[in-house]
């Protein structure tokens, strides 16, 4: 079959490509690096920009959570310190290990996602009308976190053992059950933030995987037909689907001014914070933060903190660093050594870009408050060990790319 993945570029591969054949990378890449003397067995700018963002993290929560606290004013950036620290020794290990190996354990891992959503609707404790997470000793265990990564490893295995017949619908509509099983289980929670990423993540999957156009298409409109039942039909007879609450900041974002002391309160005060910030930020004279204007300013909305107290400047940076991140787990995505490798990138792509869209988009006024965190940014055990054990993953298959471009095989170029 095609790879997908060339699809996913526009551009065509010399020829067809099993589940499990080796990509190498073409001579001027490997003599670029060469001649520069870049002989290293993982992504540095990877690493750098991980380092960065975790930098920013770090300043970030240290001066928007001094005064949460009485008496600790580093409770909250010694945690994500933490946190940080055992995220980057999970990775490492995963950076050493053969990612292709996971492809066995798929069944396992995708009965360990099931198992923690359900843990959690059943043991989680509630807070702010939804139960995510199990309290434990340390940290608040949040199960759609970890899911998210754990999907991605479970479903592309699913879909390489399904390649050779992937023009069946019936190959797409099982596929589509595995990965929107999980999040269905989220939304019973309810986190609609995280059963979105969820959905994003399976739809990218199967996209590189080579699922045609039309079943997305149809895909697409029964999506449609679902949504217009969900908002429109079903709550005319009494079945409401969607929590009010959740209608309320859904379309909160669409009027804000007639939502300014209620479900639109958040979103307004983080986008007086960005505007205040103006250029260079407001620096230690930040109102917003400093007077707990601004809720969740350590988690949904930090990047709000960045544009007050580093303005446009600050901002860019972070957006900046993030771009780069995005940009090598794509360059990693055509390194692969095989089309497994090539879908857990792709899905790791498009989780940090979607969550990343959808959380400065919700800061600055223009998407909907979903309580999807900022990833490597905002406080929090779950999602930041889990993103960790992304980066984790996308070394692996660079690795292991690096590895096979160095041993006999057929070089695929793209053209």
């Amino acid at each position: 079959m095609v790879l997908a993945a060339g699809q996913l570029f526009g551009r065509k591969l010399e020829d067809a490509m099993s589940a499990t054949t080796v990509i190498q990378r073409s001579g001027e890449d490997t003599k670029a690096e060469k001649a520069l003397g870049l002989q290293l067995p993982f992504d540095l700018v990877l690493v750098l920009a991980t380092l960065g963002l975790a930098a920013c993290s770090l300043l970030t929560i240290a001066s928007a959570t001094a005064n949460d606290i009485p008496g600790s004013p580093d409770y909250y950036l010694i945690r994500q310190l933490i946190y940080y620290v055992v995220g980057a020794l999970l990775a490492a290990v995963l950076w050493r290990s053969d990612y292709s190996r996971l492809r066995e354990l798929k069944y396992f891992l995708y009965g360990l996602l099931i198992l923690s959503i359900l843990t959690v609707i059943a043991f989680g404790s509630v807070a702010r009308g939804s139960r995510r997470a199990v309290d434990l000793p340390l940290f608040s265990f949040q199960a759609s976190e970890l899911g998210k990564v754990l999907l991605i490893v479970s479903l592309s295995a699913f879909a390489i053992d399904m390649t050779r017949r992937m023009a069946d619908s019936r190959t797409t509509v099982r596929l589509m059950l595995i990965g929107f099983a999980p999040a269905a289980l989220v939304m019973l929670q309810p986190d609609l933030g995280s059963a979105l990423v969820f959905v994003a993540i399976t739809l990218a999957i199967l996209f590189i995987a080579g699922v045609p156009w039309q079943h997305f298409a149809a895909f697409g409109a029964l999506a449609a037909v679902a949504i217009a039942l969900s908002l429109a039909v079903l709550p005319s007879v009494g079945i409401n689907v969607l929590h009010g609450y959740q209608k309320d900041r859904l379309t909160a974002f669409l009027h804000p001014s007639e939502t300014s002391g209620k479900e639109g309160y958040q979103q307004n005060q983080s986008r007086i914070a960005i505007g205040s910030g103006e250029k260079t930020g407001r620096g230690s004279s930040a109102t917003q933060t400093k007077y707990n204007f601004l809720p969740e300013h350590h988690t949904d909305f930090i990047f709000a903190v960045v544009g007050e107290r580093w303005g446009f400047a600050g901002a860019a940076l972070v957006l900046s660093l993030y771009a780069l991140l995005i940009w090598r787990a794509l360059r990693i995505l055509t390194m692969a050594k095989n089309l497994y490798g090539a879908l857990l990138a792709g899905g790791i792509v498009v989780m940090l870009m979607f969550q990343v869209f959808v959380n400065v988009g919700m800061t600055v006024g223009v998407m909907p408050i979903t309580g999807i965190p900022l990833p490597l940014m905002s406080y929090g055990g779950s999602s930041l060990i889990a993103t960790m054990l992304a980066v984790g993953l996308l070394q692996s298959i660079y690795a292991q790319g690096r590895r096979a471009s160095m041993s006999q095989g057929r070089v695929l170029q793209f053209q």
